[in-house]
């Protein structure tokens, strides 16, 4: 048993010297073990958020270093308050050790692709599956958790708490909560004025403040669950049928939407990148292409159910989107048949409660490895699903696409054509040139997929279906412009190769005749901006579907379509 040294007979003291465990044991109250803990998470996890706050200050000027000084200062007290309210008696320990981990994977992610640890981001960790989250962990992680989680989690192992009568406690635990909170108060009265001013203008800063950051965006993200699923999803669309024109087909007609994965218009060849990463559409007939498109989102978690919301960006609602059905639920509800093909991680609600298969559970041969897929796995079975069509089939698919950082596992050995490329999980470990390279031999993977898709909808047409394809991508990508990697920034600062995506659309004569759809004039709108907040009504606009949710001026068929 350990005994203090003020506590040992003087005898004892001289005979017996200090055992090793007792040599590296430190003992401090709860109130210092957590001002300590909040100073190290200060100096080691905060640095992304103290230099991009200070950025412009001149440090020749001392309210430069004043500045610097409250921002610190209310970081620290800030964290003690966190700490000293939650960290009660025996729950400090437990909870200071899951924070410690907690903290020192938040600032690896953070300082190494550049992402803010928003609730819509912490949202997409969330949905990650096991797979997609593994190419996130590379070798450069182990020295970072070593002295970020180990060292700290050595110093809390060999911590002794100091105990105090209870009233004792309470009162010291009173006057330090109270002691944080008039720090945190005259720091910012200190530098109000500047303090305010940025936090006013760049709101998202305070996604940088870790542990708080994800601790925030933890609780907000699981509120906003619980809410969610203790309430059905709202019905929409309940007046939606076909339109007149579907009484006079004698054709099936089938819509192939395939949402495509991280892929960014800055790198689509048919937008006009010098690099030609869509040569097989290039060589395709009849296909648009739509160069100007922004995103909903800059990850999947938004821009999935934001891309089939009647409402999306431009009155972005997060709870009403997420609490709402979706745009296949108002075709399905129409007698259409509506079927989703996941080969990611998930419809993100979209396709809940209707027909929905994944690829990995197909296991198509030659196409699986390690529990991941390449997208042409989503064409299996399709050739049967048009030659059984009836009636007016929307087919959804789901791309795993240009998903990082693992590019160079998107594509097969044939399309690794620009070099050299990446071929490490750890993007910052490659050159620009070799990220970019790995990027695109993705892109003419998709490229491949699209065109493959189009060549058998053009045989199927042929064989009496009127078939169609839209393709966008669901938000872009970083390639590491101004040191930020993949995705997901807060789309208020995200840069504009995280918002511009590809979009094409092809239709077959059978489809376009069957609509009254005047395809010179689609053509001729493509060179216009677009948003994803087009796609709702464009798709309930093509498969001629009447509802008082058809927006025309937000269907970009509208015009071209003979009433």
């Amino acid at each position: 048993m350990w005994i203090s040294k003020s506590r040992r007979p003087r005898a004892l003291r001289r005979s017996i010297p200090p055992t090793p465990s007792a040599a590296w044991t430190w003992t401090a109250s709860t109130e210092t073990a957590a001002l300590v803990l909040s100073l190290f998470w200060l100096l080691s996890a905060n640095r992304t958020f103290l230099g991009t706050a200070l950025k412009g200050h001149g440090w020749g000027d001392a309210s430069a270093w004043g500045f610097a000084v409250a921002l610190a200062m209310m970081v620290l007290a800030l964290h003690f308050l966190l700490l000293a309210l939650v960290g009660i008696g025996h729950a400090f320990k437990p909870l200071a050790a899951l924070l410690i981990v907690g903290t020192a994977f938040a600032s690896h992610f953070m300082d190494r692709f550049g992402v803010y640890l928003d609730p819509s981001m912490l949202r997409n960790v969330l949905r990650t599956d096991t797979k997609e989250a593994g190419e996130l962990f590379s070798w450069s992680l182990l020295p970072h958790l070593a002295w970020q989680a180990g060292l700290p989690l050595l110093a809390l192992w060999r911590l002794r708490l100091v105990r105090r009568p209870w009233t004792r406690a309470a009162m010291v635990r009173a006057g330090a909560l109270l002691a944080a909170a008039v720090v945190i108060v005259g720091a910012i009265l200190a530098v109000f004025q500047p303090f305010s001013s940025l936090m006013r203008n760049q709101k998202e800063l305070r996604y940088l403040i870790t542990p708080a950051n994800y601790l925030w965006s933890l609780g907000s993200v699981l509120a906003a669950d619980a809410k969610g699923a203790a309430a059905p999803r709202q019905a929409i669309g309940l007046d939606a049928t076909q339109g007149p024109g579907w009484a006079q087909r004698t054709r099936p007609t089938v819509l192939v939407f395939v949402v495509g994965e991280t892929a960014r218009a800055a790198n689509w060849g048919l937008s006009g990148y010098a690099r030609q990463t869509t040569p097989a559409l290039a060589a395709t007939p009849d296909v648009i292409n739509f160069a100007q498109v922004t995103s909903c989102g800059t990850n999947t978690e938004v821009s999935l159910p934001c891309m089939f919301a009647p409402v999306g960006r431009r009155a972005y609602d997060e709870g009403r989107i997420r609490g709402s059905e979706s745009l296949l639920h108002v075709l399905a509800r129409t007698g259409m048949g509506v079927q989703w093909v996941d080969n990611q991680s998930g419809c993100k609600g979209v396709c809940e409660g209707l027909p929905t298969a994944f690829v990995k559970d197909w296991n198509p041969p030659g196409l699986c490895a390690d529990g991941r897929c390449l997208d042409e796995g989503l064409l299996q079975g399709l050739q049967e699903r048009l030659g059984q069509a009836q009636g007016g089939q929307v087919l959804f698919l789901h791309q795993l696409g240009n998903h990082g950082p693992s590019y160079f596992r998107r594509h097969p050995p044939a399309f690794a054509r620009f070099q050299p490329a990446c071929e490490q999980d750890d993007l910052r470990q490659c050159s620009r040139e070799q990220n970019v390279n790995a990027y695109d031999n993705a892109l003419l993977y998709t490229d491949h997929l699209l065109a493959t898709l189009i060549q058998r909808l053009r045989a199927a047409s042929e064989r009496g279906v009127d078939t169609a394809l839209i393709y966008v991508s669901d938000h872009g990508e970083s390639l590491g412009e101004n040191g930020v990697f993949l995705h997901g920034l807060p789309y208020a600062i995200a840069p504009d190769v995280q918002k511009q995506v590809p979009m094409v659309m092809w239709f077959s004569p059978g489809f376009a005749q069957g609509r009254g759809l005047d395809v010179q004039c689609l053509a001729r709108r493509a060179s216009q901006p677009a948003t994803h907040d087009h796609l709702f009504h464009t798709v309930l606009g093509l498969m001629d579907v009447r509802t008082a949710l058809h927006e025309k001026a937000w269907d970009l068929s509208a015009d071209c379509v003979k009433p």
